[in-house]
């Protein structure tokens, strides 16, 4: 991989002081010691709680190229490549924003209540296919997440994809006008982090901070379908948007889903795309995948892509980690499937997920099982919207519900009494009483917020098949 950085650069981007000559490259930066690669530059965030200084040691051990620091930290060798700097997380904006300056690419960005991470790494895939695209990893979003991938952004990449996120009104526009993109993707807007705004269409407004970013020549994607669609339409007239596109199902939208079909590996998906019909294969199930996908494959269009080319780049899509992957897991007494969605949660994303659960075949003797976590960030609605849910669940024909949390005990005590498994206050002690109960052939997929720790039912779930391994190791 080439170098990003060179020592100059980074030295007039920060304004920062050096003890020594400064002749190194740098092919990646990172704010965790843990997680520097041979070349990072490591940059030592001074947060409320933990001070990245005492760890700067260890990025050296792992090997950094050079560290952005405050103050002399101790524990690294008397020669070691140093920038002062008077706070490193100004210092890591201005990297951010000077790696943007730089950039020849065509910058798109993505945000929205739901599908955000899914959407971008869809156009990572596709415009991958096209040119040299770079995207934040994982859920880089935030105050930091920006920067830091606005850092790591290639100067020679044709594309860049910013997830960009939000839990406040006013956090989205500092964000935007960081990134700056050319094109700017809103997958919807939905009761998330209600406990924050005092209703959804404060939302809508939180979200269309992101035009903020954007000069008149830059292209807005919206969700035709979503109720708030005419609310996000006005914010980017206002902000001077010459070229706004939609996508949905709505017949005036400008990509159109026209159809789905569930395949063994995904779904057949039938579209009209600024008016040219496709057909694709999407490589994952789920009705709200196809629409992502179709949002995207406009948002490509938009950044001047090939539809053709980028929509046969999706049968190649595979779900990042806790949002909706499937896995086969074999026990003694037989196979059942697991659907993971553990990583977070919110009313519109867990009625998709348990949509999704609905659709998905079992065998004659298999039950579908949802297993849910607490929504988080809802205020003073979180009690109604965890409640509400027990419509869904029913109307998808689920077999058995397992909750945990305060607010899903809600949901727990309005199911029919068929549905109701087990109630626990956390995943700790869910984990083993699902692990009991699931049977061959069965469907089980897990939900809820990210602080809800459900990874621990996965993990006790996964265990299962390990047992087994074990077991069949041994004898």
């Amino acid at each position: 991989m080439p170098p990003i950085w060179q020592a100059e650069e980074v030295l007039r981007a920060m304004r920062g002081q050096c003890l020594h000559e400064q002749s190194w490259t740098a092919r990646g930066v990172a704010i965790d010691s843990r997680a520097v690669q041979p070349g990072d530059i490591f940059v030592a965030l001074k947060g409320p709680v933990h001070d990245a200084h005492g760890f700067t040691g260890q990025a050296f051990a792992n090997g950094a190229a050079a560290a952005i620091v405050q103050r002399a930290p101790s524990q690294v060798p008397p020669d070691a490549p140093l920038i002062f700097v008077e706070d490193t997380f100004t210092a890591l904006q201005d990297l951010g924003r000077v790696g943007r300056q730089r950039s020849g690419a065509k910058i798109v960005a993505v945000t929205g209540s739901v599908g955000k991470t899914s959407s971008k790494e869809m156009l990572r895939l596709m415009l991958g296919a096209v040119g040299d695209t770079y995207a934040n990893e994982g859920s880089f979003n935030n105050h930091w997440g920006v920067p830091l991938s606005l850092a790591r952004l290639p100067a020679g990449a044709n594309y860049g994809v910013f997830e960009v996120g939000m839990n406040h009104a006013g956090e989205m526009g500092p964000l935007a006008r960081e990134v700056q993109p050319h094109v700017a993707l809103i997958t919807n807007v939905e009761a998330a982090h209600l406990e924050y705004f005092a209703s959804v269409e404060a939302i809508a407004d939180a979200k269309a901070e992101i035009f903020l970013g954007m000069d008149s020549g830059g292209i807005a994607v919206l969700n035709r379908d979503n109720a708030h669609y005419a609310r996000l339409l006005a914010a980017a007239r206002t902000q001077g948007l010459r070229r706004i596109v939609s996508f949905g199902r709505d017949s005036k939208a400008d990509a159109r889903l026209l159809s789905l079909a569930a395949t063994p590996n995904g779904n057949e998906v039938k579209a009209n795309i600024l008016g040219q019909n496709l057909t694709f294969l999407v490589g994952v199930p789920g009705a709200h995948m196809a629409f992502n996908a179709v949002g995207t494959l406009l948002a490509a269009a938009a950044a001047g892509a090939s539809p053709e080319i980028c929509a046969a780049a999706l049968e190649r899509y595979r779900i990042p980690a806790g949002r909706g992957g499937r896995q086969t897991l074999h026990t003694p007494s037989g196979s059942f499937l697991l659907i993971d969605e553990s990583y977070n949660a919110s009313p519109v994303a867990v009625r998709a997920a348990i949509h999704a659960l609905g659709q998905t075949e079992v065998a004659s003797s298999g039950r579908r099982t949802a297993v849910l976590g607490d929504m988080r960030e809802l205020g003073a609605t979180a009690p109604q919207l965890h409640a509400d849910l027990a419509e869904s669940l029913v109307a998808a024909r689920i077999d058995t519900v397992h909750t945990c949390g305060a607010m899903m005990e809600r949901l727990y005590n309005v199911l029919p009494p068929a549905l109701r498994g087990h109630h626990a206050p956390d995943s700790a002690t869910l984990a083993p009483l699902v692990a009991a109960e699931v049977q061959a052939g069965d469907v089980v997929m897990v939900k809820g917020s990210h602080s809800m720790e459900l990874t621990k039912v996965i993990a006790a779930l996964k265990a299962l098949e390990s047992t087994t391994q074990n077991k069949a190791a041994a004898e």
